[in-house]
């Protein structure tokens, strides 16, 4: 039986798909020893059909400085901002909204959220997103 190796480490990084900026990486995992060039080259390569979306991942990293690398989907914000073109949302939400979503919008980016999320009912998840919207500033269109 083999032996299963000792996590030394787990770290979650926000990067942009298919260009990860080396100094994030650098900063972050830096200090751990592990080859942040080759992480850089395995994200990017992994993540280059999603270009211009914030990739999370998660980093474990084990005693013996390997690593292994678990995706993880965009940022409900991230999503809703790209969906309506928005670059920010509001500064004062509840008192200002930026944009209105569809619910077929909402739908768009629940399904896309979904495997993240803890539920598998795409209603909830609808719910999930319409409450990140509205914390951003954007109104929902049925409400």
């Amino acid at each position: 039986m083999a032996k299963q190796m000792k996590v030394s480490r787990r770290l979650k990084l926000e990067l942009e798909a298919g260009n990860a900026a080396m100094v994030e990486i650098g900063k972050m995992l830096g200090p751990t020893g592990i080859n942040t060039r080759q992480l850089k080259l395995d994200y990017d390569a992994a993540t280059a059909g999603q270009r211009g979306d914030i990739v999370p991942v998660v980093v474990t990293i084990f005693e013996d400085r390997s690593y292994a690398l678990e995706y993880r989907t965009p940022p409900t914000a991230h999503l809703i901002r790209r969906i309506l073109g928005l670059s920010k949302g509001s500064g004062r939400p509840g008192t200002e909204s930026v944009a209105k979503i569809s619910r077929e919008q909402l739908r768009e980016v629940a399904l896309r959220k979904l495997p993240d999320l803890n539920t598998d009912d795409v209603e909830a998840a609808m719910r999930q997103v319409a409450g990140t919207a509205r914390s951003m500033g954007v109104l929902i269109a049925d409400e």
